[in-house]
């Protein structure tokens, strides 16, 4: 068995990671031996877990839980699951109006100066 879990930091920031052992992978963040991210935010806390029948599938959506932004791994954390496509489409139409690049007058491209800024227990049993 295997465990992907988010983390909520001291700072309330959270760290999404995955293990065999969460009880102890958790003690290791607490003592900073874990990640370098957790260590400079003492102590964390487990506010999610889900476990999996192999460290792939738990390492497979740790990858894709990183790639979400703060109030959709907080959307999951509450149990609020009707939430997530509607955060998923808040993003794309944030990022579709937010573009690096956009047409000047000329009908070619140039690189926006807008910049945009991002922010990196229940227990899951699939």
């Amino acid at each position: 068995m295997a465990w992907m879990y988010i983390l909520e930091c001291s700072d309330r920031s959270y760290y999404v990671g995955s293990t065999r052992d969460l009880e102890g992978r958790v003690w290791e963040h607490n003592e900073g031996l874990g990640a370098k991210y957790t260590a400079r935010r003492r102590p964390v806390k487990v506010a999610y877990a889900a476990e999996f029948a192999s460290v792939a599938e738990a390492y497979e959506r740790e990858k894709q839980l990183q790639g979400w932004g703060r109030s959709k791994r907080k959307a999951l954390i509450d149990g609020d699951y009707a939430a997530l496509p509607e955060l998923a489409r808040k993003h794309f139409e944030r990022c579709r109006t937010h573009s690096r690049f956009r047409p000047d007058q000329r009908g070619g491209e140039t690189e926006s100066t807008s910049q945009e800024s991002a922010s990196p227990a229940s227990v899951e049993r699939p």
